[in-house]
């Protein structure tokens, strides 16, 4: 075979297997390159136009966005202006008992506590032990004058008539005794209670009774005086009071009246002068005159002489029955504070304002009660602000202090503690429960409110013009806004009511500008 027949040969072989496969692992590779190219080209593209800004784009995106309005819808209701605050429900009426004038009649110097009867939360009625000191009993009376004083036999005045008041009250009549007159009744019904309770009152004169039995002894030997300047004829007769066996005879009624019939001893004296001589006629008048003037201090004796009660051991409560709010004492400790605090009457709110906050508030106001603790809520009314500023502890109400109670320090106007504030009191218009008592409370207070329903709208919304005058801006339901004049009356919480100076201009519903906000620039995702 030749040359060139060789060659054709090669050339129109087919090729191998392996041949195929290395071409089309070729073809593949360049068209994955040019789809990948074109992939890079568009996202290069898009980065570009997301990067890449005219000057007037970058100027839109950077400037002040364009503003709207804020409205508020006009309303009908009644508006009132509050004051919020803190207070303390309390007792109307506190009585700290400190007896510290406990007498026991032993000479004993220091008081000391011996009985307890009651625990905090007890009830206390009128009568009723609540305390004995030294041995002494200390108990309740109903009435609203505090003691400032010992009662004794003979006393008078409004004090002692609240003393038979309150006896009477607990069932023991004062007899015949005129009122405010501590006389024999009232010592009779002051013993009766005092044995009820298992004690016996202290004597008003502290020496025994021998100043009484001095007193009987000088009316005796008065007496016998006048029989023996009578005795001797006969002629003047027995002496007022005795009986017929003269010297020996029965002894005279210590009771009896104290002087004789007026001109009885002239008269006396003048027949028996006629019968023994001048000399024996003065003895006998002055006799008559001794026992005239023994009798009186027997009967002054006999008034003096009793029962008393002393300051320390009586404490008057104007409302019954009290409660006992805490006891400061146990048996066995002396006297030096407050034994226990008495509360009574009905709950009351106290609080403290500062000034800012006390010309804002006055008496008569209305005042919602809120007990978080409960989560009840109770309406009252301001009974009183105070004039000056309080200067005592904040804890609880300022107790009444009887003369002999050992009142505590501070009070209006002071200058024993920190400044408090103005005391506020507030009564509810239904009693308070139990259960408030020393809770800790909101105030809300109505300081001022509209007279019924009124146009309200937010204080934002009012605006004063460079004439002077009041305005809002209403805006319609296409967006048109137009100023109304408007007078401006209360305001409280954020609101202030208005009336239009047109009648009709304003109306419940109505949207009033109250403001501006900001919105997108158009062009923008919202």
């Amino acid at each position: 075979m030749s040359e060139a027949e060789r060659v054709v040969e090669r050339t129109e072989a087919p090729a191998t297997p392996e041949e195929d496969r290395g071409g089309l692992a070729r073809g593949r590779r360049v068209v994955l390159a040019v789809v990948g190219g074109a992939a890079l080209m568009a996202v290069g593209g898009l980065l570009a136009t997301t990067l890449v800004k005219s000057p007037a784009q970058v100027a839109a995106e950077t400037g002040p966005p364009v503003q709207g309005v804020l409205t508020a819808d006009v309303e009908r209701r009644v508006l009132a202006q509050t004051v919020v605050m803190r207070g303390t429900v309390v007792a109307d009426q506190s009585v700290a008992v400190s007896p510290q004038g406990v007498r026991s009649g032993e000479g004993a110097s220091t008081a000391l506590v011996t009985k307890l009867p009651l625990k905090a939360g007890d009830p206390v009625t009128a009568g009723r032990l609540i305390a004995e000191v030294s041995g002494r009993p200390v108990f309740t009376l109903h009435g609203a004058q505090p003691m400032y004083r010992d009662l004794k036999p003979g006393s008078t005045g409004d004090d002692v008539a609240q003393l038979q008041q309150a006896l009477r009250e607990l069932g023991h009549g004062t007899g015949g005794d005129a009122r405010g007159v501590f006389g024999a009744g009232t010592k009779a019904a002051l013993t009766a209670h005092y044995r009820a309770i298992g004690y016996e009152p202290l004597p008003a004169v502290a020496d025994g009774g021998a100043a009484l039995k001095a007193a009987r002894e000088a009316v005796r030997s008065a007496t016998w005086a006048v029989e023996d300047a009578s005795s001797p004829t006969g002629a003047a007769g027995p002496p007022e009071g005795t009986g017929p066996g003269g010297k020996g005879g029965a002894t005279p009624d210590p009771g009896a009246s104290a002087s004789p019939a007026p001109g009885a001893g002239a008269a006396t004296g003048a027949g028996a002068g006629a019968a023994l001589g001048p000399g024996a006629g003065r003895e006998l008048v002055r006799a008559r005159q001794a026992l005239g003037e023994a009798r009186a201090a027997l009967a002054a004796a006999e008034a003096a002489d009793g029962p008393m009660l002393p300051t320390a051991e009586a404490v008057f409560l104007s409302s019954l029955p009290a409660r006992v709010s805490s006891v400061g004492a146990r048996p066995g400790s002396p006297v030096s504070g407050p034994v226990l605090t008495l509360s009574g009457g009905e709950l009351v709110v106290e609080a403290y304002l500062k000034d800012d906050k006390r010309q804002l508030l006055r008496a008569g106001m209305t005042v919602v009660i809120s007990s978080e603790v409960s989560g009840t809520d109770a309406r009252g009314t301001v009974a009183a602000v105070a004039t000056e500023p309080s200067a005592a502890q904040p804890a609880g109400p300022q107790p009444q202090q009887d003369p002999g109670q050992n009142p505590k320090g501070g009070g209006t106007g002071g200058s024993g503690g920190a400044d408090l504030g103005y005391r506020m009191v507030v009564r509810a218009d239904r009693p308070l429960p139990a259960g408030f008592a020393g809770q800790d409370v909101r105030l809300t207070v109505e300081s001022a409110a509209t007279d019924g329903e009124a146009l309200v709208v937010p204080v934002t919304a009012v605006s004063a013009g460079a004439d002077g005058r009041t305005v809002v801006t209403a805006v319609s339901a296409e967006g048109t806004q137009r100023r109304i004049e408007v007078r401006t009356g209360t305001s409280g919480d954020g609101f202030v009511a208005v009336t239009p100076t047109q009648a009709g201009a304003l109306e419940a519903g109505t949207k009033v500008v109250i403001g501006v906000a900001p919105r997108e620039t158009r062009g923008k995702s919202k």
